[in-house]
C-alpha cells in the first residue's frame, strides 16, 4: 500500500513539474528581437522597411512576364527576404535580380520555391 501511495505522489509530482516547464516555454520569447536587453525597431525604421518592401513588390509586379501573386517580400534595414512560390526557375533568378536593382536594398535572401500546383 505504501509503495502505491509513493508511486502516486511521485507521478503527480512529475506531472506538476512537466506542466510548469511547459507553461514557461510557452511564454518564452520566440524571436531574438524580443529577448531581454534588445530593443525594438523605431517606428521610423518600421516605416522605412515597409516602404522598401512595397518598392520591391512594385518592381516585381512591373517585371516582364513575372507573376508576383505568390511572392511575399519582407525588408529589414535594407535586407530583403523573398519567399513564396513562382512558376519557373527563371522567375526565381529574375525575382532576385529585380529585388537587387531596387534602391535601398543591401542584400537579398531568396527563399522562393517552384509552385507544383494542387492542394498539397
Amino acid at each position: 500500500m505504501k509503495s502505491n501511495l509513493r508511486c502516486a505522489v511521485f507521478a503527480s509530482f512529475l506531472l506538476t513539474a512537466a506542466g510548469v516547464a511547459h507553461a514557461q516555454t510557452e511564454n518564452a520569447p520566440t524571436d531574438a528581437s524580443m529577448a531581454p536587453g534588445t530593443t525594438q525597431a523605431a517606428p521610423s525604421e518600421k516605416k522605412a522597411d515597409r516602404a522598401l518592401a512595397r518598392a520591391v513588390r512594385r518592381a516585381l509586379s512591373r517585371a516582364q512576364g513575372f507573376n508576383v501573386s505568390g511572392v511575399f517580400v519582407r525588408a529589414r534595414s535594407g535586407a530583403v527576404t523573398l519567399s513564396g512560390t513562382v512558376r519557373t526557375g527563371d522567375q526565381i533568378r529574375q525575382a532576385e535580380e529585380v529585388a537587387r536593382s531596387v534602391q535601398g536594398v543591401n542584400s537579398v535572401s531568396n527563399k522562393l520555391t517552384l509552385f507544383h500546383g494542387g492542394n498539397g
